[in-house]
């Protein structure tokens, strides 16, 4: 049976680590079954490893995100909300409250999105993990592959509500 492994981003030491979702191994040094050529192929590696593809759309890139559901979003409920009553121009107020308390701070950000983010990734700080071209809706993908590594978007809009996103790799 073949492995199959990724690059990402350590939120921890900011550093690239392997990943092999089949298995949930990770390790900071490359599986010593692949080859060089190979490792240059794993998803991430080139944004991560060879510093290539930032902002290129055939990368991948990794984000967390805020998101704030209003009543007309796709699923107008959460883990915090059974039923989310509030109209988008709350919610969008609400996201503004959290950016300007966040102001440019991925902890605060994480901590933030840990306890108000009505997404599942919540859990995580908001992390959403690695995601390449066409993954996720059109106005999120735009706006996260605008951002350089490290940046807050401003209020991104989609059929899931509205939402803060911060790239991370």
């Amino acid at each position: 049976m073949s492995t199959t492994w990724e690059v990402r981003l350590s939120n921890s030491r900011r550093v690239p680590y392997f990943y092999n979702p089949t298995t949930n191994e990770s390790r900071w040094e490359a599986p010593p079954e692949l080859s060089q050529e190979q490792i240059r192929a794993l998803p991430g590696a080139r944004q991560l490893l060879l510093g290539e593809g930032d902002g290129a759309r055939g990368a991948q890139v990794r984000a967390s995100h805020l998101l704030v559901k209003h009543r007309g979003s796709r699923r107008p409920s959460s883990w915090k909300e059974e039923k989310i009553t509030r109209s988008k121009e709350d919610a969008i107020a609400l996201l503004q409250q959290y950016a300007a308390e966040i102001n440019g701070s991925p902890d605060k950000f994480a901590q933030l999105a840990r306890e108000h983010s009505d997404c599942s990734s919540h859990a995580n700080g908001g992390d959403l993990g690695v995601f390449g071209p066409g993954q996720m809706q059109k106005p999120f993908e735009e706006a996260t592959y605008a951002l350089k590594v490290g940046e807050i978007s401003d209020v991104v809009d989609t059929d899931s509500g509205v939402h803060l996103i911060l790239r991370t790799a």
